[in-house]
């Protein structure tokens, strides 16, 4: 694994979730009470922009769809009702103030 900047922690305020594309890949990027929480960023159910959703149920960390409403735990990324339906989930950190996300070595 190795770690990417993705956005100046600052950039992502506590309770808000934003796209942002890192090599490539479309990730989410949520705040939950200054945690950062990252998972792919597109829906499996029809593409929707997860980060481009909103977080609800906020201390369970839930985000969802602004196409149809689908809910994915931020922690484990699974659906909320269909538990074999997930988002990836990547390591985060934080480095001089950046979001840092652990990418596979490909």
């Amino acid at each position: 694994m190795r770690w990417v900047d993705t956005v100046a922690a600052d950039q992502c305020p506590v309770g808000f979730v934003i796209e942002q594309v890192v090599e490539g890949h479309v990730l989410a990027i949520a705040n939950v009470k200054g945690m950062f929480k990252v998972t792919d960023g597109i829906c499996p159910h029809q593409g929707g922009s997860i980060g481009k959703g909103t977080l609800h149920h906020y201390d369970n960390c839930v985000v969802r769809c602004p196409w149809h409403g689908w809910e994915y735990d931020l922690e484990t990324g699974q659906h909320q009702t269909i538990p074999s339906l997930e988002l990836k989930t990547y390591e985060t950190r934080i480095v001089n103030g950046m979001v840092q996300v652990g990418m596979d070595n490909d």
